[in-house]
């Protein structure tokens, strides 16, 4: 995922970021609470809201300020191309869901996605203080310390993973997602079906996790992971095993050892 950022600039761009970034998590964490709250669909829909919009007015202007020239990726569940140029692509509250439900797997997100690649990810999880930064070209850290994925080579012996990108996804992607599993689950170890992406791609970009899929091209859930995976030297394709970007209509991101065996696989669902 090479960009044309060098990566002295990036270095000085993350330590911005990144200080933003946890910020923000500090606005996160207070909204937080151990138990669920909304019972009714709309009442979730409002808390989600409340979570995106506190979180967003302490993000948006200090990264557009850290990158001059950048826009602003507006809808966090958009797919596909952005125009040319640099884009934030922002996830205020990735895991929305699980945070208005009391459940821990939530983090704040920023990634510089430049000509539809991203260049430079920051995400914090505010309930541990973890953060997960890479530069392309750079590498992939978890508070400094540099990110290695799986060696594993045995795809039977893989812990892999996948779930939706959002609600109301067609009942073709539905039913691509069911059988994806039952293929995975024959042959892999074990499947994990969660959500958010993020979560389940920083485990592998750290290798506890040795491979992960998405029938889905909703960008904020796939460019912070996507270049951690390919920095901690992951393989990060499409389902046709092209290089990935925005543009791309699925993914997967797996150990290099793992890659091939998991792709002949999920491109067999159609």
């Amino acid at each position: 995922m090479s960009t044309a950022m060098p990566f002295a600039a990036g270095t000085t761009l993350l330590s911005d970021v990144t200080a933003a970034v946890e910020a923000a998590g500090v606005i996160l964490r207070e909204r937080y609470t151990p138990h669920a709250r909304g019972v009714s669909l709309s009442g979730i829909v409002e808390e989600i809201d409340a979570n995106d919009e506190a979180v967003l007015e302490v993000l948006r202007e200090p990264l557009l300020r850290a990158r001059p020239g950048s826009q602003w990726a507006e809808d966090e569940l958009a797919g596909g191309a952005l125009p040319a140029g640099e884009w934030w692509v922002v996830d205020p509250a990735e895991g929305n869901i699980n945070h208005v439900h009391g459940m821990p797997d939530w983090a704040v997100t920023a990634t510089l996605v430049r000509d539809n690649r991203p260049a430079l990810t920051v995400v914090h999880l505010p309930l541990t203080g973890d953060t997960y930064t890479a530069v392309a070209d750079g590498g992939a850290h978890l508070d400094g310390r540099p990110l290695t994925v799986s060696a594993k080579t045995d795809l039977g012996a893989a812990l892999v993973g996948t779930g939706q990108a959002k609600p109301g996804e067609d009942k073709d992607t539905f039913r691509r997602i069911g059988e994806s599993v039952a293929a995975l689950l024959t042959d892999g170890l074990v499947v994990r079906v969660s959500v958010p992406a993020t979560m389940q791609l920083i485990h592998v970009a750290a290798g506890r996790m040795d491979a992960f899929w998405q029938f889905s091209d909703v960008r904020s859930g796939l460019v912070a992971g996507a270049l951690l995976a390919a920095e901690a030297g992951g393989v990060v394709t499409d389902l046709a095993g092209e290089p990935w970007t925005t543009g791309s209509r699925d993914f997967l991101a797996a150990a290099p050892g793992v890659h091939a065996a998991a792709l002949d696989v999920l491109a067999s669902i159609v």
